[in-house]
């Protein structure tokens, strides 16, 4: 069994700044690509940024320049830097995994999701 936990949401003042992390445990043997997406009430959940393994990284157009996304294989832990927040950035952020456990099976996992609000 995996699971992803996600930290970091919470309330911040436009222009502001958070930072999210993902842990992913259980019975992982290699985790592949991994991700955030966001979604709001009424509307799908979309692609803010993903990561492979060896660091390729692809942004949403909306926050190139603000989110940076990183990750730290060793730890099994995907982070998002969100930086000059807008209120539009509003929404629960998902993580999202890639893996492969260690029986060889392919899975894909999410998160809870946590919230982030940008509001004055």
């Amino acid at each position: 069994q995996v699971q992803l936990v996600e930290s970091g949401g919470g309330l911040v003042q436009p222009g502001g700044s958070l930072r999210l992390s993902c842990a992913a445990s259980g019975s992982i043997f290699r985790i592949n690509d991994m991700g955030w997406y966001r979604q709001v009430p009424g509307k799908g959940r979309d692609m803010v940024a993903t990561i492979s393994r060896s660091d390729i990284t692809n942004y949403v157009d909306s926050v190139k320049g603000r989110f940076t996304i990183s990750r730290d294989n060793a730890k099994n832990t995907v982070y998002l830097q969100m930086n000059s927040l807008k209120t539009e950035d509003t929404a629960v952020y998902y993580c999202n995994a890639d893996l492969l456990t260690t029986t060889f099976r392919d899975l894909e996992v999410w998160g809870q999701g946590t919230l982030v609000t940008v509001s004055s």
